[in-house]
């Protein structure tokens, strides 16, 4: 992590700081308190902020706030605040089905990394996973915390047509498709849960700085989250993170 933030344009209308060179909680910290103290003070000219792993991506109008003022502005908050100002982590329960037509490459996972299908799933579900940054499709997090011990290349060759909600795991990283897509990550479940839909208020249900928990369901609970979630009766379950 860098000792000082660098404030670097991108373009005429950005401005991207740069904690670091690193993915690390530490550095994603820093990223997560600026992102929610420009958040929280709502400055008039900001159009929108984008936290990644390790920077975050300011987009400005130029008109009503310039590039010097906006930097300097960036600059006195960096020196008062500290990833304590970060506080409003949460925590989101993913319920998940594991294995057979859900996850058809859980066997292929335990038998790479010399494990049952149950150990996969047991050591998949135990870590609360950082939800670092979202990109890719649109509502696909990128999350880490993930245990080595399940760590399995991609496919050689990507599926064409992967279901929305599929869990997957591809070389350290996991995730969920929130959207029907190709890919090329190992399969292991599914969630009934829509990580995005455009038909919601909010339409993107993670959000950087928080983290998630998988939480195994039995095939019948899967029907029933989902026919909740499809008549709008299911809340997704999340509370407070206590680090």
């Amino acid at each position: 992590m860098y000792e000082k933030p660098k404030i670097l344009p991108e373009g005429d209308k950005a401005v991207l700081v740069e904690f670091g060179n690193e993915i690390s909680e530490e550095c994603n910290d820093k990223v997560m308190a600026l992102y929610g103290f420009l958040k929280e003070k709502n400055i008039k000219g900001i159009i929108s902020l984008v936290p990644t792993y390790r920077s975050l991506l300011i987009k400005y109008e130029p008109l009503t706030i310039p590039y010097k003022e906006i930097t300097s502005k960036i600059e006195n908050m960096l020196s008062s605040i500290d990833k304590s100002s970060y506080k409003n982590a949460k925590v989101i329960e993913i319920p998940v089905v594991y294995g057979d037509e859900f996850g058809p490459d859980l066997e292929f996972v335990a038998s790479y990394n010399k494990l049952t299908p149950e150990e996969v799933i047991e050591i998949h579900t135990k870590p609360l996973y950082r939800i670092y940054m979202l990109g890719f499709t649109m509502g696909f997090a990128y999350l880490g915390g993930m245990s080595e011990k399940i760590a399995t290349p991609r496919l050689e060759r990507p599926r064409e047509k992967i279901p929305a909600g599929s869990v997957g795991i591809a070389d350290k990283q996991t995730g969920i498709y929130p959207i029907e897509s190709p890919g090329g990550w190992r399969l292991i479940g599914q969630t009934p849960v829509k990580i995005y839909d455009p038909k919601n208020e909010r339409p993107i249900l993670l959000e950087a700085g928080n983290y998630l928990k998988f939480v195994r369901i039995a095939k019948e609970e899967f029907y029933k989250i989902r026919e909740e979630v499809n008549n709008g009766k299911f809340n997704v379950k999340t509370y407070d993170y206590a680090n």
